[in-house]
């Protein structure tokens, strides 16, 4: 029976929406900017610094700055809260704060490498969204940004998230054949979502093949 399910995205292929209206129908709980959140309270600092660092590999200037600042004392003390927040750090609280969530079941993950770090799962179901740029523009330029901003976002937001995930997983993204769906969102958030449920109840009819 499938009690996760993961949601893997290209920016701008509406990934927030879709995960919450499949939260809202099966009753399940969404985490998106929730796991932002929860790393926040767990590292104790402000959600807005863990937004500036989620699933971006560290600038050259913030790994020098943070080599130069090892070596001394009084930098020690004042950066304690930048070191604890470089990009290496995150990507191992994800594990952790995503495979805690999944042990709760009946919830909707985004992103965050959770297609990787729930794989084994069987109750898993695993779903990765896509779209034409075209239509990626469209979207992002919906969402309130400007045409400038609009490109700079769509060429840097998934070569980020794929050097992140390269980096710290040594994984290529996205890595095709962790998901049980790949969809083309192209033709509306709605029928990816009734299309996610029919193939969620299908699965639902299959069997878990016991373990040996």
């Amino acid at each position: 029976m499938i009690n996760i399910i993961t949601i893997e995205r290209e920016y701008g292929a509406g990934a927030p929406y879709i995960g919450k209206t499949l939260a809202d129908r099966l009753g399940f709980k969404l985490w998106d900017h929730e796991i932002t959140d929860e790393i926040a309270r767990r590292l104790k600092c402000k959600k807005e610094v863990v937004e500036r660092r989620e699933e971006r590999i560290d600038s050259v200037f913030y790994r020098l700055m943070k080599a130069f600042m090892r070596g001394s004392f009084e930098a020690q003390i004042e950066t304690s809260g930048l070191e604890a927040l470089d990009s290496e750090r995150l990507a191992q609280m994800f594990e952790r704060v995503v495979t805690d969530i999944a042990s709760r079941g009946k919830c909707i993950i985004i992103g965050r490498g959770s297609p990787w770090f729930l794989r084994d799962r069987d109750d898993t179901f695993h779903v990765f969204l896509f779209a034409p740029y075209e239509e990626k523009f469209r979207r992002v330029l919906a969402m309130g940004k400007s045409e400038t901003e609009t490109e700079s976002l769509l060429e840097s937001v998934d070569r980020e998230r794929a050097g992140f995930i390269r980096k710290y997983y040594h994984r290529d993204w996205p890595s095709r054949e962790l998901y049980d769906m790949m969809l083309n969102v192209k033709h509306g958030d709605d029928l990816v979502v009734e299309s996610i449920l029919a193939m969620i109840e299908a699965r639902n009819r299959i069997p878990v093949p016991a373990h040996a």
